[in-house]
């Protein structure tokens, strides 16, 4: 297969040859390094937030949208499609990378990961990438610097002015589109860390509604995290039976039926400290290849339509 981040450069071509059209803004730094605004002062929107998907999975992954009801109401959905599971969603999409340069602070996910190789996902799927570029999406409520480009390029071992950083906060259109399209990797990272072997997905679909932007970083933190916890719903056709797979779905979780905002609030706002089985999706239909459906977890419209702030 080709390389990820090869593949995930095309995809950034596409963006920045498009930018007026996505209402993303494009930003070369003194070092050479290339920041692509897709929701921090750019406006970005549904489509920008499609393709920074697609660009998070090294585009292994069909991203689209469409609308569907949440307590009778209709909202944006997107949907997140794959034939490449453990690559597209655990060695490309997942957000397990911490920035923390100077006075930065970010969450990276993307193709650049899998050229430091160092989560265990890479072990899992035996993968490890090797490029001239690094495209990393960064999650942050500011644009990274030239210290934070100079850092992913030492991390990654490609030239500074190899290094593509598409940027979103959490408080933008982008950004709830962008989070919307990973419930199938927080199936594929759930399923992982419960010590599923990760080859053994074969496809993987899933879909959550997009939240409505909110005025700030904590709740949109919260009501994104809601949106997949409590309406994202995955389907998975696997290659082996596994006796764990109730575990898989938010329902598993102790803290399930709390919004977000709780638990976050109980944890001092630090992701890192919130139990890992909370942050996976509501509801999942497991296939197994010759043996049988299976069907786990449910989702809570009533919490949805509570933390979205939908009003009838």
């Amino acid at each position: 297969m080709e390389s990820l981040n090869r593949m995930a450069l095309e995809l950034v071509d596409e963006a920045i040859d498009f930018a007026d059209e996505l209402a993303i803004e494009v930003h070369e730094l003194d070092n050479g390094a290339v920041v692509l605004d897709f929701g921090v002062d750019a406006v970005g929107g549904v489509e920008a937030g499609l393709l920074l998907a697609e660009i998070q999975t090294g585009g292994l992954a069909t991203v689209q949208v469409g609308v569907d009801d949440v307590a009778a109401a209709p909202l944006t959905h997107v949907e997140t499609s794959t034939d490449h599971p453990a690559m597209a969603l655990l060695c490309a999409q997942k957000a397990g990378w911490e920035l923390a340069v100077d006075d930065f602070e970010g969450l990276g996910g993307g193709p650049a990961r899998a050229l430091v190789a160092e989560e265990e996902e890479f072990q899992r799927v035996g993968y490890r990438d090797a490029s001239d570029f690094a495209v990393l999406a960064v999650e942050s409520d500011a644009l990274p610097t030239a210290a934070t480009a100079e850092h992913v390029a030492e991390r990654t071992g490609v030239p500074t002015s190899s290094v593509y950083l598409p940027t979103f906060s959490t408080a933008s259109v982008t950004g709830s589109v962008n989070i919307a399209a990973r419930a199938s990797e927080l199936a594929a990272f759930r399923l992982s860390e419960l010590g599923y072997d990760p080859l053994d997905l074969l496809t993987v679909t899933g879909v959550a509604p997009v939240a409505p932007v909110a005025a700030d970083e904590p709740s949109a933190m919260a009501r994104t995290n809601d949106a997949l916890a409590y309406g994202g719903r995955v389907h998975a056709t696997v290659d082996a039976d596994f006796d764990r797979f109730e575990e898989v779905a938010s329902t598993a979780a102790d803290d399930y039926g709390r919004p977000f905002a709780d638990i976050f609030e109980e944890h001092g706002w630090d992701f890192h400290e919130v139990p890992v089985d909370v942050f996976a999706p509501a509801q999942v239909t497991i296939d197994v290849v010759g043996e049988g459906v299976r069907v786990v977890g449910r989702t809570d419209e009533d919490l949805l339509a509570e933390s979205f702030g939908l009003e009838g």
